[in-house]
């Protein structure tokens, strides 16, 4: 179905009438609605596996553990969570509005909530927000990526036989169903994708004055720095699976690794070995190995290897056909080349050399540049590791790990800047779907006249020492 841009506005219309219904509002429907995503996932595990494999060429084992496995977490958290999180707030009101000493906090959902996904994490990035959303007590329009057409379909399958259309909703099609999604009037937008489509994001949402959370990859990439002191070994491994790992497409995946010049070439062969031993030495002929999402993904990938292909030391070969593209190391690489300037969101891996004793330069140089969603650090020094982590700009990190803050329950999963605005995961993701409400119950006796005109010496001395 080709969605016009009157189809897009009955939609909208149609859902705020249900959310205007008030059903949304009982917590005992959101968590029955959530039991009733999270069965429907289950039942259709074998449908999206087989929908991941098709527009990503994931196995089987990779489209659980990132997509679907992390969705039903999701979901589990908030089932679990959703009465503590929805409880409203008692505050002692203060003296100064005496006698009406109680206010509550209510946490209001926002109504009509619009989520655009990509096509990287098709299900992890469309349904685990859509988690949020039904926590928080909105109906949910999902625009899902063309790129991911499978993935969107069966998506598509799931929701439509799960919910009534008028709750939540699956629709696909381009760019221009997008903007039309983002011309309505909805209560909250959710995007999850590249800065520059943030930015037309949030132009659009302006005329509305609709609030949005941004979830971005970064422009400048995400950097993951590696002491002399690290365990190369242990590091390089670690990197490596990240790197593999979805073919690189990865919002919070590795962009480029500064490494100690100490270390650098023993790193560097630790990172051949690791990339050998988990998906072999030409990893495009792997079964195991994901593909790129098209054609152009891939051209793009490959037109950038080439432009450094007198410093690629391991891989920087593919398939078109298949559109694999090996795990490809490039090294040395300047601080200041093009390639370490922008997100690559593929398998190439640049390698950037550094004095380990200037190594509070080469963070300065990361934090004038745009802040990354992600950031890594390798050492042995804890001190030092902490110091970075709480002074650096970024949207969340590890130390000696890669990427698993993102599993960790009950913290939030955000960026900063260029990599996004906004929280979400668990109780994070409820707040961003609700709004708190500050409400005073006033008492009808007792008043103080103190507020009250005329204000005379006598007053005017009460009301200053009081407040005082």
């Amino acid at each position: 179905m080709a969605y016009t841009r009157d189809d897009i506005h009955q939609i909208v219309e149609n859902q705020r009438e249900f959310f205007l219904s008030g059903q949304t509002l009982d917590i005992k429907f959101r968590k029955e609605q959530l039991k009733k995503l999270k069965q429907a996932l289950i039942n259709n595990q074998k449908k999206l596996e087989k929908a991941l494999y098709i527009d990503l060429g994931r196995s089987d084992a990779e489209a659980f553990f990132c997509d679907i496995g992390d969705v039903i977490m999701e979901i589990n958290e908030c089932i679990h969570g959703l009465r503590k999180w929805s409880k409203p707030e008692t505050h002692f009101s203060g003296m100064a509005c005496f006698p009406s000493i109680f206010t509550k906090v209510y946490k209001m959902p926002y109504g009509v909530s619009l989520i655009i996904s990509p096509f990287n994490f098709p299900i992890l990035l469309s349904i685990g927000v859509l988690a949020a959303s039904i926590a928080g007590g909105n109906t949910a329009l999902i625009k899902a990526s063309s790129k991911s057409a499978a993935c969107t379909q069966a998506l598509k399958e799931i929701i439509a036989e799960t919910f009534d259309p008028n709750y939540i909703i699956v629709i696909d099609g381009g760019h221009d169903v997008a903007d039309f999604c983002l011309e309505e009037r909805t209560d909250k937008i959710f995007y999850t994708g590249s800065p520059n489509v943030g930015k037309h994001v949030m132009e659009l949402a302006s005329k509305n004055l609709i609030p949005v959370t941004l979830e971005l990859g970064g422009e400048t990439g995400n950097w993951c720095i590696v002491r002399k002191d690290a365990n190369l070994k242990d590091a390089a491994r670690k990197i490596a699976f990240f790197k593999i790992c979805n073919s690189g497409q990865i919002c919070i995946n590795i962009n480029q690794v500064a490494v100690a010049e100490e270390v650098a070439d023993q790193f560097v062969e630790e990172l051949k070995n690791a990339i050998i031993k988990q998906i072999g030495e030409k990893a495009y002929l792997n079964e195991e190995y994901s593909k790129l999402i098209a054609s152009r993904a891939y051209q793009n990938i490959a037109k950038e290897a080439d432009e450094y292909r007198d410093r690629i030391i391991f891989g920087g070969e593919g398939d078109i056909e298949t559109l694999k593209y090996s795990p490809t190391i490039i090294y040395p690489v300047d601080i200041n080349e093009s390639i370490v300037q922008h997100e690559i969101f593929g398998p190439l891996l640049p390698i950037v050399k550094y004095k380990d004793s200037e190594v509070n330069q080469l963070l300065d140089i990361i934090a004038r540049r745009e802040h990354g969603l992600a950031f890594y650090i390798f050492t042995k020094n804890k001190k030092w590791a902490k110091k970075v982590m709480q002074t650096q700009q970024y949207g969340g990190g590890c130390v000696n790990e890669v990427c698993l803050h993102i599993m960790v329950k009950g913290v939030p999963f955000n960026g900063t800047g260029h990599s996004g605005m906004g929280a979400y995961h668990g109780e994070w993701g409820f707040r961003e779907f609700t709004h708190p409400s500050t409400v005073l119950f006033g008492k009808t006796h007792m008043n103080l006249s103190l507020r009250e005109h005329p204000y005379t010496k006598r007053k005017k001395k009460l009301f200053s020492k009081f407040l005082k």
